[in-house]
């Protein structure tokens, strides 16, 4: 049975609808799915975190892949179907829960596999949540590889300093590699969501890349400059009245050697890491 028939089978089975207020939207696919599960490199040695699992598409390929899964699954209509569909594996956990108020760092604890790896199909209005307390929480993980709407992807995995990047690209290439996997168009999923999707993978550095002072401070310096876009640099800095004067912030620029006319968008990682270690030892 193609993945398209058995999804309808479940939905019809159990009686269930996707939910609008959770971003349901059930990938029907096979290619889809094997292009994910193959990209993440799934062995016996890890143990996966599946967020929002849904029906279990993914889940079934997981399971017979990783050494365990873990579905975190804030719908609560959805626990009977994953319990039903997968009660003869050993290896399958269930959280009922929103991801967001999970305790990771002490769910990975508690299951000594070598590697956690998380694999999910996000919810487009919590995509960014999502990825970025992955991240900043500093959770052992060796690769995130989700599915997201296209227009957040592009912002993920393009370069700092180019057109498509936001402040949370600077997040992304702090923390990881980030590579595009696949991309999906809207009728792979039922119901079709109105937008296509990306599917990318996240390889978490070991460090950063840069060489920063205070952590807090570089991200808070890219967040105010990514507030005014429109606005130059010194005039996003200033405006904030968090890192001094307007003059001030002008003779840290000047002798950085940056033009006072460029904007925060047009800065690399490296960039930004050197004026938040100026203002660091100020």
């Amino acid at each position: 049975m193609d993945l398209l028939n058995e999804t309808k089978y479940i939905m019809k089975k159990y009686n269930i609808s996707a939910a609008k207020k959770f971003g349901q939207n059930f990938l029907i696919e096979d290619e889809i799915v094997n292009e994910i599960i193959a990209s993440s490199n799934i062995t016996k040695e890890d143990l996966v975190i599946e967020i929002g699992p849904g029906l279990g598409t993914l889940t079934k390929e997981l399971l017979e892949k990783a050494g365990k899964v873990i579905a975190i699954e804030i719908d609560k209509r959805m626990l009977d179907i994953l319990e039903d569909r997968f009660k003869l594996y050993d290896n399958f956990q269930i959280i009922n829960d929103d991801v967001l108020k999970v305790d990771l760092k002490q769910v990975i604890e508690q299951n000594q596999i070598k590697h956690a790896k998380v694999v999910a199909n996000l919810p487009y209005y919590i995509t960014t949540p999502i990825i970025m307390k992955l991240l900043e929480d500093k959770i052992d993980l060796k690769s995130i590889t989700v599915m997201v709407q296209k227009e957040v992807a592009d912002r993920l995995v393009t370069e700092p300093g180019t057109g498509d990047s936001g402040a949370i690209t600077y997040g992304i290439r702090y923390y990881t590699e980030p590579q595009r996997v696949i991309e999906v168009p809207s009728n792979a999923f039922l119901p079709a969501p109105e937008v296509n999707s990306t599917v990318i993978k996240l390889d978490v550095l070991e460090k950063p890349p840069v060489e920063v002072k205070d952590e807090k401070l570089l991200f808070k310096i890219i967040k105010v400059a990514f507030m005014q876009k429109r606005k130059t640099l010194l005039n996003g800095l200033s405006n904030s009245n968090l890192f001094g004067s307007k003059e001030e912030i002008e003779k840290i620029l000047l002798e950085l050697g940056f033009d006072l006319r460029i904007r925060g968008e047009k800065l690399t990682l490296g960039d930004f890491t050197r004026i938040a270690n100026y203002i660091s030892m100020k």
